[in-house]
């Protein structure tokens, strides 16, 4: 890569709607452009062009249905460094909330809530130390799953669908906790089968999850989280 091209892609994060876009688009669902106007609060024209920048850049891939255009992030690459930048560009003494309802949504992304497709907050946080802990999961030469890890996600019932260049198991920093989750496809595949399982359930209208008590149970017993951790 080309300074260049580092300098255009750095510029395309450069902007406070744009960013507002990626940071909504980290629930790894295709919104549209009025949805993501709202979202943001501009004009849907300004919302329009700024997508279509992103687009062209390679940020955000678009589908069409119709009438309608949706956008997501281009890749899972997109999903980390998003990520990656939002933990590193969160203050050590965050601002407080403007509402009590702003303080409950942000308790409740703190506790847990998907990263694109993987789990993360102190969910997240608390299923990666434990898989470490077991000897599922290694970090000290990275992540690596152990033969251990490969066993227990067969063991579970949770396919590893390897395709394209995509590790089976990589760190995300997580922005709340400063420590890197879980990602990668074992952290994709372990999230879309807590949601599929019954394990998590969505809350509220961004990102946050929580587990079941069918959910607290199950991962209790397969990977020994205690309930202070789950709650």
């Amino acid at each position: 890569m080309a300074a260049s091209d580092l300098a255009a892609l750095a510029a395309l994060f450069a902007d406070e709607s744009r960013a507002a876009f990626l940071l909504a688009l980290l629930d790894g669902r295709a919104w549209t452009a009025g949805e993501l106007a709202r979202h943001a609060g501009v004009a849907p024209s300004t919302a329009s062009e700024h997508l279509g920048k992103l687009v062209a850049g390679g940020v955000l891939a678009e589908e069409r249905q119709g009438r309608h255009r949706y956008v997501r992030l281009a890749d899972p690459g997109i999903a980390h460094l998003v990520e990656d930048l939002a933990a590193r560009s969160e203050p050590d003494v965050p601002a407080p909330p403007r509402s009590l309802r702003a303080a409950s949504a942000g308790q409740a992304m703190a506790r847990g809530r998907t990263c694109y497709d993987h789990l993360a907050g102190r969910l997240g946080i608390a299923i990666t130390d434990a898989m470490t802990e077991r000897g599922l999961l290694r970090q000290d030469t990275g992540f690596a799953l152990t033969d251990r890890g490969l066993a227990w996600f067969d063991e579970q019932g949770i396919p590893l669908v390897r395709n394209g260049r995509r590790p089976v198991a990589r760190g995300c920093l997580d922005w709340t906790e400063r420590r890197p989750h879980l990602a990668g496809l074992a952290g994709a595949a372990l999230c879309e089968h807590a949601l599929d399982a019954g394990w998590c359930v969505r809350i509220g209208s961004e990102r946050a999850v929580k587990p079941t008590p069918a959910g607290e149970t199950a991962l209790r017993a397969c990977l020994g989280l205690t309930e202070a951790a789950l709650r």
